[in-house]
């Protein structure tokens, strides 16, 4: 069981080289929290500032309500899971399991009790005598997890553990990883990936840096449903969202917007006020919410540059521009004569969001 807190924290390097600031964070007994972001946005140093493999420079970082800034990495109880496996290759499946609790010269019964439990949960028995050379790449990742299980640590950190799998691997060892938190549900894990599909079907909550800090934390779905800023809503979700520049020509309960690209008007289920009227806006809809329509409400209209055929769905590239590319569609089903067409767009009022100064007007 272990509560961590960071307050005010911060990363410089070299005096002046700030890659971290204001990191607020409360993280509960028993939840899995991802770290995810732009590759160079902190997510793995912050990891290992929880660790102890790199200095806080400021702020505060507690464990259970125990200050942990000077306190050596091995005194911290926090097993950490590395991209690489980090196997003793002389060694076998057993022996690396039982390295650590060797060093703290814990006794042969314990050894092997802990070992041969933490086999039996990751599946890993009837490797226990081969060497890591004789496994798969998701079989050697497990022991390395299995490593961090018997020494029964407080919190487990994960940084990109599956990043060196090929697809399959991946898929096969995300699934064990999330059974693995199920039959562990008071362990408190912290981990980190650049892949969305891994944030949002592992997480209990999900931590969005950016920018040297915290653009949003919140449940997959809340992320997903209603990201607070353009960043998020553009970074979670494949393909991004379309941003469209508009502005609101009637406020109340529902928010009716222009939209700049067209003649085209949509209407939303956003609240504004008289003095937000006229405001320009980016109008915010995801590419599988977007429908084909001949109404005049529309969100936008354009020429399907390129499309693919993906089976379940075709996705299509407008020649309208979204803020940062084309715009996006995902169409279900399969559409094999619509490259070339000239189509309108819209979406439900429930599905469009509305951005001001990259804020959404939600919050």
């Amino acid at each position: 069981m272990a509560n961590l807190k960071l307050t005010d924290v911060e990363k410089t390097y070299a005096g002046s080289v700030n890659v971290l600031k204001d990191i607020n964070l409360d993280i509960q007994s028993g939840e899995l929290i991802v770290f995810v972001g732009p590759s160079g946005c902190g997510k793995s140093t912050l990891l290992r500032m929880i660790a102890g493999l790199e200095q806080i420079t400021g702020g505060e970082f507690m464990i259970n309500d125990v200050r942990m800034n000077d306190v050596p990495p091995a005194q911290r109880g926090i097993a950490m899971v590395f991209q690489s496996y980090a196997l003793y290759p002389h060694m076998t499946v057993r022996e690396n399991m039982a390295f650590a609790l060797r060093i703290a010269k814990k006794s042969n019964a314990e050894i092997n009790d802990a070992v041969d439990k933490a086999a039996r949960t990751l599946q890993l028995t009837e490797y226990l005598d081969r060497l890591p050379k004789a496994l798969s790449g998701g079989q050697r990742q497990r022991v390395a997890i299995g490593r961090s299980i018997v020494r029964d640590p407080k919190v487990y950190l994960f940084d990109e553990p599956l990043s060196n799998l090929d697809a399959a691997l991946r898929v096969a060892t995300r699934i064990e990883i999330a059974q693995l938190k199920e039959s562990m549900p008071d362990s408190t894990m912290v981990y980190v990936t650049h892949d969305q599909v891994e944030a949002m079907t592992l997480a209990s909550r999900i931590v969005v840096l950016a920018n040297r800090g915290i653009a949003q934390v919140g449940t997959p779905l809340e992320l997903y449903e209603t990201p607070q800023n353009e960043f998020v809503a553009q970074f979670i979700g494949s393909p991004a969202m379309n941003l469209l520049p508009g502005r609101i020509i009637e406020t109340g309960t529902n928010t009716t917007v222009s939209v700049n690209d067209g003649n085209g008007v949509v209407r939303t289920n956003i609240p504004t006020t008289g003095e937000q009227a006229g405001m320009t806006v980016n109008i915010g809809v995801r590419p599988e919410h977007l429908e084909v329509t001949t109404s005049t409400d529309y969100a936008l209209e354009g020429r399907v540059n390129i499309s693919e055929a993906l089976g379940e769905v075709t996705q299509v590239y407008l020649d309208k521009e979204s803020k940062g590319g084309p715009a996006i569609a995902k169409l279900a089903g399969i559409h094999r004569d619509i490259r070339n067409s000239v189509i309108r767009m819209t979406a439900k009022p429930e599905n469009f969001h509305l951005f001001s100064n990259e804020r959404s007007l939600l919050y």
